[in-house]
């Protein structure tokens, strides 16, 4: 995977201090079994003792098995001897170990594997999660909130058209939105919001992309035209069309795409946008989509394919009124 230095350097920073923290609980928690019982110290001495003296056996020749066996049966009864102390006095019997985060890695982020070096889950898991965070960057998170998102913006005339009076509609599509965001879960359902510009539709998707992420979830904010340029960098660049964003974008909990139908589409960007969705919808995986374009155009734009598998998988909401950005004017 082609992931930058600086978000390797986090992962494997962030597993450092793992294991560091580990390792010193585990000396706090020695030194003070230590104090209470002094023999433990011994019976550790001695058990690092047969170690040494295994290596001095060797290296002496003679009868190496019998006296290898030897040191190995005195080794173990020292080890029993040393449990049975911890755990008939509360203790757990590994309670001298360092109890790491990751058991599989030891929190080195690889693990050997049949005399193979392998990369641990945990470390892709800490990739993924940094490379997300450095994509998000340029995104205005911290600008759009629930509580700055406000009704009385729109129109409380009703539509002659439709019956509906903008406001009390989109009051209803804020209080979706807050309950998409504080019932979230991994598996909850995509949702394409679709609208005119201006009204609302980037910032209630920055709005449950910031509580989601406060929830501990992993969430990727991108406008479709910055994320097909990317795609497209990436695929015609490299021998292969495996890529970190492509990991990033399959794996993440909650995908974001705004502007869609604003980039410049080719043939490659209708392939992706329909793979991106779809890929996630199979892995039961939620995306947020926003975009100007009605659904006869989306299905212009992208196929009649795409729409259908929108029209099974996402919830739709229609935001209505004025732009207003104008009606601030």
């Amino acid at each position: 995977m082609g992931y930058s230095k600086s978000v390797f350097e986090n992962a494997l920073n962030k597993l450092y201090e793992n294991r560091i923290d580990a390792e010193k609980k585990a000396d706090k928690r020695r030194k003070e079994i230590y104090s209470k019982f002094p023999y433990v110290r011994e019976l550790e001495h001695e058990i690092a003792s047969c170690g040494v003296e295994a290596a001095k056996t060797v290296l002496r020749g003679g009868d190496v098995v019998s006296e290898m066996t030897k040191l190995k049966d005195k080794n173990l009864g020292l080890q029993k001897e040393l449990k049975d102390i911890l755990v008939q006095n509360g203790y757990d019997e590994n309670v001298l170990e360092p109890r790491y985060s990751c058991e599989k890695c030891s929190d080195t982020g690889y693990y050997e594997d049949h005399g193979n070096t392998l990369m641990c889950t945990c470390l892709k898991q800490l990739l993924v999660k940094y490379a997300c965070e450095e994509l998000n960057r340029s995104a205005p998170l911290s600008l759009c909130t629930f509580e700055s998102f406000k009704t009385d913006k729109y129109s409380d005339v009703k539509d002659t058209a439709t019956g509906i009076v903008p406001r009390v509609h989109m009051e209803k599509i804020l209080k979706f939105c807050k309950a998409y965001a504080q019932n979230f879960t991994t598996s909850s359902e995509s949702v394409l919001m679709k609208g005119a510009t201006g009204l609302g539709k980037t910032h209630l998707s920055l709005a449950i992309a910031n509580e989601v992420i406060k929830r501990g979830y992993g969430v990727i904010y991108v406008s479709a035209p910055a994320l097909l340029s990317k795609l497209e960098k990436e695929y015609f660049s490299r021998s292969s069309s495996d890529s970190d964003t492509t990991e990033m974008l399959s794996t993440c909990d909650l995908l974001i795409i705004d502007d869609l139908g604003t980039e410049f589409r080719t043939q490659f960007s209708v392939s992706q946008i329909y793979n991106i969705f779809n890929s996630r919808v199979l892995q039961g995986k939620p995306v947020i989509i926003n975009t100007n374009l009605t659904m006869s155009e989306l299905e212009k734009a992208y196929s009649d394919r795409f729409v259908s598998r929108i029209n099974g998988a996402a919830q739709k909401l229609d935001f209505l009124g004025e732009d207003l950005r104008i009606r601030k004017k």
